[in-house]
Order: structure tokens, then sequence, then C-alpha cells
């Protein structure tokens, strides 16, 4: 792991260079100009509520917040992993935001997804065994100086591509999941995130 990434991360976050954040972004870069990400539904570091994973037959993705980005920002992309897993899957990609203060409410279309790790354009979400450890989920929000014009489906490779020598600030965001105790997981089920 970048040695600047454990400064950004919570200590409990076992986070690894798979990270988009440690791909495109830098310490120079998080929170530049006083750039932030928060959501009404968790604070930083704590649990998804239930509504916001596998857990509920209606969830969706959770809401988030954030300040304005640094002038001059064209627009801003938001990418959501599993930094507990061994690749950082991705549960979450999304881009096309206006380069301002804003913000996408619960369960609201965003205006551009690509494919999570499932290779659907849609929140991916976490679905974990009971009685393994929580997995932490890194929720980062990048600003770039460009407009993208990828099309809707794309991969996180080509995003990050698109992305690298753009980005002008990052923030982050870390909750954490673990499943509500006698939740129903289909043993026969070992794809989980």
């Amino acid at each position: 792991m970048a040695d600047w990434l454990s400064t950004v991360l919570p200590a409990a976050c076992p986070a690894n260079n798979g990270l988009a954040l440690a791909r495109v972004g830098s310490a120079k870069l998080v929170g530049r100009s006083g750039f932030e990400l928060t959501s009404p539904a968790f604070r930083a570091g704590g649990e998804l509520d239930p509504s916001f994973t596998a857990e509920e037959e209606d969830a969706v993705a959770p809401p988030l917040e954030w300040t304005a980005p640094p002038p001059g920002t064209q627009e801003l992309a938001v990418i959501v992993e599993d930094a507990s897993s061994a690749d950082a899957k991705c549960h979450w990609l999304v881009w096309g935001l206006a380069g301002q203060r804003g913000k996408l409410l619960e369960g609201e279309a965003p205006p551009r997804t690509g494919k999570n790790a499932q290779g659907n354009s849609e929140w991916l979400l976490p679905s974990l065994p009971e009685g393994i450890a929580p997995h932490t989920y890194v929720f980062q929000l990048f600003a770039l100086d460009i407009p993208l014009t990828l099309m809707p489906g794309a991969t996180r490779e080509q995003l990050l591509g698109a992305m690298d020598g753009h980005v002008v600030a990052a923030a982050a965001l870390t909750a954490t999941y673990r499943p509500s105790e006698g939740d129903d997981w289909d043993e026969d089920d070992d794809d989980f995130e």
C-alpha cells in the first residue's frame, strides 16, 4: 500500500494498491481546497445500513454529498471499492457529475455508470456470509479537469485510463459492512463481495 494512503484511510482498513485512489490519486490531491465527501446515511467509518446491501430486497445505493471541488473542475467521478477484498472489488462506477458542490440522493440514477465487478452498471450490493470479518468499502470521489467522453457501460480500467493525469482533487469516505445475525445466506452461493 502507498504510504500516503494509510494516512487517508482508517487504520482498520486493509487498503491495498488495487484501490483507484492509489492509482490516480496522491496525498496532495486528497482534500485539496477542502474537497470532502460525506453521506447523510452513515458517518465516516460507520456501518452501512442493510437498506444499501443485499440483506434487503429493495436495496439501493446510499446517498452521497460533496463540497465544492477546486476551481477549474469540469466533472466528478465516483468509484466505490471493497478494500477488504484481495483485488479491491469494484461496486460502483459513476461519472458525468457536474464539477460543483452537489449530491446523489439515495437510489438516484447517476448520469453515467460503468461496469461493476459483476459486469453490470448498477450499485453492486455488498453481500457477505455470516461470521466473516466486516469488509471496508471506500467511496472515492475524483474532481477532473476535463469532461469525460466515455460511453455508459465503460469498464473500471477504461474509466481509470481516462482519468489518469486529469485528477485535480480527491476525497474518500469509508463504511463497513457485516451481515446481520441470522441473515439468510445461501451456503451454495460462494460468490460474495
